[in-house]
């Protein structure tokens, strides 16, 4: 695939690992690319925050915005768009095998996402064929769990898998965020899932668990 979806970089000095990370509904990769002056991180990484391409979004009235599949109705692990989720996913394939290719080895690569990212991070890297240091899912829920168990990769069988989200989250529900590590750990992956007192967003002690997760699964 030799075309890449345009991505916003922070590339240090000397890289060792990256991460690739993604924005939620009608944001655009600068969404999280002032997130990275707060982490407080043991090791030179490589950010890679994507844009996903503007399409036609059902459920906020066919409006044409960054997404990365669409969304149809406001329940939103209901009815879902397999083909776009998919198509989503081979874009992030595309994007770790960059990485690769410029010399930071799979296991050297975090694949994270916010709301809508967050849930291609999930289903990308559960089926990703070459072991990630770990999957991070914010706010966010686990799509196409139905084929989940059938299409899982047992490259990534070890690898952690951090959750957070918000307890009064009016957009994807705390409860769902309950659903996706139950799913998971039926499957027996090693889940996190962190609860703080928010909305839909991120706040700053989630900042810092996130910071000491990408430490200790680089380490």
């Amino acid at each position: 695939m030799s075309d890449f979806l345009p991505c916003v970089e922070i590339n240090p000095a000397h890289a060792t690992h990256s991460i690739v990370w993604l924005h939620g509904l009608g944001a655009d990769g600068h969404d999280f690319e002032p997130i990275v002056n707060e982490l407080n991180l043991n090791h030179p990484i490589r950010f890679i925050f994507p844009h996903a391409p503007e399409m036609s979004v059902t459920v906020n009235n066919g409006l044409s915005m960054p997404a990365w599949y669409d969304i149809t109705t406001a329940k939103i692990d209901a009815a879902q768009d397999e083909a776009g989720i998919k198509k989503s996913q081979q874009a992030i394939l595309a994007l770790l095998e960059r990485e690769i290719e410029r010399g930071i080895p799979s296991n050297n690569i975090i694949l994270a996402g916010f709301s809508q990212g967050g849930a291609i991070a999930l289903h990308t890297g559960l089926r990703y064929e070459k072991p990630l240091a770990g999957i991070m899912g914010l706010s966010t829920y686990l799509p196409l769990v139905n084929s989940v168990a059938n299409e899982v990769s047992d490259a990534n069988k070890q690898t952690p898998i951090f959750l957070a989200h918000g307890s009064y989250d009016p957009i994807i529900p705390y409860p769902l965020a309950v659903e996706t590590q139950a799913t998971l750990n039926k499957l027996n992956y090693a889940t996190e899932l962190k609860k703080y007192e928010m909305e839909h967003s991120v706040c700053v002690e989630e900042v810092d668990d996130i910071s000491h997760w990408i430490n200790r699964v680089f380490s």
